[in-house]
């Protein structure tokens, strides 16, 4: 799905799978899955600008690492504020957001069919967040208000939207191409000897 037009190459790393695509473009795309159980773990992607300079890495899957430079700047966002990260399961998408010391029941998390988009709100006004799932529109697939379920627990709210038949079968497809791809062993490097 994601990888379409572009060469892969594969590593296996620390009890990971590492999947790097490179397309004509500049545009990179890193895929990790777990070796044992072939769930993915992180993908981010970058393009370049029109001058040539990669751009930020963007999370699609998992959380970015945390640094702080004190070079770039005297101030620290602060490490109370609502964490969003994607996690991926096997038959849904799903969502975690730390960090949100409210009750259960102030909680609205719906579509919006409009714009095709999940809204998570608070009826205290104290939390909005709306996002899209990247591999439904790749699909153009609408999202439906009877695949979402959410949970709130130790002050995260969790968001879950079980997969269409399509999406799990894109997936399928991926993942025997990750499978069919030559891996090589980290320390594996082609360095020939004169």
């Amino acid at each position: 799905m994601f990888r379409r037009g572009g060469s892969t190459t594969a590593i296996a790393s620390q009890g990971r799978k590492k999947a790097h695509t490179t397309f004509p473009n500049g545009a990179e795309l890193v895929e990790e899955y777990d070796q044992r159980t072939g769930l993915l773990l992180v993908r981010k992607r970058r393009e370049k600008s029109t001058l040539g300079k990669d751009s930020p890495w963007e999370y699609l899957v998992g959380e970015a690492p945390l640094r702080w430079n004190a070079e770039q700047g005297l101030l620290k966002e602060s490490s109370q504020n609502p964490i969003f990260v994607r996690q991926d399961v096997p038959g849904a998408f799903q969502w975690r957001i730390r960090n949100l010391p409210y009750p259960s029941d102030v909680f609205s998390v719906s579509v919006d069919p409009s714009d095709n988009k999940i809204v998570v709100r608070t009826s205290n006004k104290k939390y909005y967040k709306r996002w899209h799932i990247p591999e439904m529109e790749l699909l153009k697939l609408p999202l439906s208000e009877n695949a979402l379920t959410f949970t709130h627990a130790n002050n995260t709210l969790i968001v879950n939207y079980s997969k269409p038949g399509a999406v799990l079968q894109a997936e399928a497809v991926e993942a025997e191409e990750l499978r069919k791809l030559r891996v090589q062993e980290e320390g594996d490097a082609d360095c020939r000897q004169q």
